[in-house]
């Protein structure tokens, strides 16, 4: 997938990245699943239980994009399928890059 088809998901923001997202729990794996609408849409292996996929999807995301479990902030959508991160400390160019590599 093209950088560019990627723009309407990643933003830029004050010290990072935001990113939109459209979370799939109890996957069979963890994967990108490319976009769905103006969100990304991913799968994740754990339970929609006590924030469990919420932490997963902020782990998942800070090893596709190389950061550390901390950079990765879930900033909406903690009890929603419809969910936005913040990645502190890159570039949107870059994420897009990794984002594009993985799907």
């Amino acid at each position: 997938m093209a950088c560019d088809a990627l723009n309407a998901c990643v933003t830029a923001r004050q010290g990072g990245v935001a990113i939109a997202l459209f979370v799939q729990p109890r996957a069979s794996k963890n994967a990108l699943c490319g976009l769905q609408g103006d969100e990304l849409k991913v799968r994740l292996t754990s339970p929609p239980v006590e924030g469990a996929a919420n932490k997963l999807c902020c782990a998942f995301f800070a090893k596709l994009l190389g950061v550390s479990k901390s950079s990765v902030t879930l900033v909406r959508g903690d009890k929603s399928r419809h969910k936005q991160i913040v990645v502190e400390g890159v570039l949107p160019d870059e994420v897009k890059k990794r984002l594009a590599a993985a799907l």
